[in-house]
């Protein structure tokens, strides 16, 4: 004789939005991560600030005096090229820039915390990243320090995780 137990009824709960968000964004940086960090990383001279905040504002001033605000195409615009959107997401968006000197990527959130999730998830690749408020940057090496000046920001150096090229 088989015995029938009643169906018992889920105690799953369904994940809050701002889980969902979250999650999406950190897997929508996962999939553009090894994209990016082709273009990050290497040998810049100096890297502005090396993460830590050149102001008390927690932002470098660029010689300007202007920030920019977190918009792909005014942020494309202050650095001087015509962006490319390739990503269009309620997390995040993200665009290609072409010049002269290198192509880089701008990656814009609607929010702070959005923005902290990514670059969270881009910790586990390593690589250097010129960073703003609710904005992203990344760039060929030797592009840095001419984008801070545009753009301000600072450049954060990302340390990637598992065994380093260089040991200590």
């Amino acid at each position: 004789m088989s015995q029938h137990r009643p169906h018992a009824p889920s105690n799953r709960r369904t994940p809050s939005r701002a889980h969902r968000l979250r999650a999406a964004a950190a897997v929508a940086a996962l999939v553009v991560l090894p994209l990016v960090t082709a273009c990050g990383g290497g040998d810049d001279k100096k890297p502005a600030g090396s993460g830590k905040a050149a102001t008390p504002s927690g932002a470098a001033a660029p010689a300007a005096g202007v920030v920019a605000p977190a918009k792909v195409e005014v942020i494309a615009g202050l650095a001087g090229c015509k962006v490319k959107i390739r990503t269009e997401a309620d997390e995040l968006r993200e665009g290609v820039c072409h010049t002269k000197k290198g192509d880089f990527l701008i990656t814009t959130f609607p929010e702070e915390k959005l923005k902290d999730t990514w670059l969270e998830s881009a910790r586990v690749y390593g690589g250097r990243y010129l960073v703003g408020m609710r904005w992203v940057v990344s760039a060929k090496p030797g592009m840095y320090e001419s984008l801070r000046a545009k753009l301000g920001g600072t450049v954060q150096e990302l340390q990637g995780i598992g065994p380093s090229a260089n040991p200590s």
